[in-house]
């Protein structure tokens, strides 16, 4: 373990330098104020090589173990396909590094609970990277809601969806269900299950899905509809797609209440911004406005609540066993739609 009172920022290092750590995490450890980039691995050199994030004594390699020995290295943001995510958390847990793992936690919920399980044993935190908790809307709608602006509220639509050809790109694992576990559902799904229960504060206790192969040619789900009910009786239904034009909308999230209505666009994402509408009984429609030094990338955020958390010696607030939930909700719809 590292000496909180002698760091002013946390050490981070990334494994898996594909375009999520690329365009997100990384930028996101740099702008950090309590966080800063201390190394990267890739199985490809030209992966971590087409980063430049300005700092040239970062240590960059292609080998886990040497990664994992790198200087001042606390915490490490696992980017890497899905079924290596276990295999990485329980390096990095035994070494004795803090873990921000990339969604699905992993392919099932064996493994995700294996790798709780295993920080848990060597003294070091897990947290699941559910950026969509930090959008400063979304974090807007949960005050809103706790402070019971909605009256009762009856449903959490949500619709989160994108366009994914098999060709995407030269490796496209997440139509690989070995190594992904599935398709659009097990990919998109974990951030609106995740989300709906962050913002109501209650658990889904009961969910089904179904799924669809309709638009394009590959072995795992292009689509999925999710029905879920909360603790507290309110319904949850949500579209997740891969068969969903980018030009059309395809990140909307509806909470809809006795006495108002909210609708936000483009927040379901991995940037700052979209849109917070807020319907009163009335009929009126007004925008909630976001100061601009809160509309922060949640990615940004996510990293400085988890760096401060760790040089605070605090626990994150989102606990794996909140993540296991998500995971076991996820891993027992896919399942029975196989």
């Amino acid at each position: 373990m590292f000496e909180t009172e002698k760091k002013s920022k946390l050490g981070f290092g990334v494994i898996g330098c594909g375009w999520v750590a690329r365009d997100y995490a990384i930028p996101a450890i740099i702008e950090s104020e309590s966080a800063r980039l201390v190394a990267l691995c890739d199985l490809d050199y030209k992966n971590y090589q087409a980063i430049s994030p300005g700092d040239e004594n970062i240590f960059r390699t292609t080998d886990v173990e040497d990664f994992l020995a790198a200087a001042n290295l606390d915490a490490v943001y696992i980017a890497t396909p899905n079924d290596s995510h276990r295999f990485l958390t329980e390096k990095c847990a035994a070494a004795g590094k803090h873990v921000l793992c990339e969604k699905p936690m992993a392919t099932n919920y064996a493994d995700a609970f294996q790798m709780t399980e295993v920080c848990e044993l060597f003294g070091v935190q897990y947290a699941t990277a559910f950026d969509q908790r930090f959008q400063a809307r979304h974090l807007k709608l949960k005050e809103l809601i706790d402070a019971d602006a909605f009256g009762v509220i009856t449903t959490v639509k949500i619709h989160y969806a994108c366009w994914l050809p098999a060709d995407w790109c030269a490796d496209n694992w997440r139509i690989d269900k070995k190594v992904a576990g599935g398709g659009a559902f097990i990919d998109l799904a974990p951030h609106g299950i995740d989300l709906s229960q962050f913002l109501l504060g209650e658990p889904i206790v009961e969910f089904v899905c179904f799924t669809q192969n309709r638009v394009h040619d590959y072995a795992v789900d292009d689509g999925a509809v999710g029905i879920g009910k909360f603790a507290g009786g309110a319904l949850l239904s949500m579209n997740v797609a891969y068969n969903c034009p980018d030009e059309f909308p395809r990140r909307t999230l509806e909470i809809i209440g006795t006495e108002a209505m909210a609708t936000a666009m483009n927040t379901m994402g991995q940037t700052a911004g979209g849109s917070l509408f807020l319907t009163d009984k009335t009929g009126a429609r007004n925008e909630i406005q976001i100061t601009e030094a809160d509309d922060v990338s949640p990615f940004r955020r996510q990293i400085e609540v988890f760096s401060e958390c760790l040089l605070g010696e605090k626990t994150f607030p989102f606990s794996p066993e909140q993540d296991l939930a998500t995971m076991r909700i996820v891993a027992s719809a896919a399942e029975k739609y196989e």
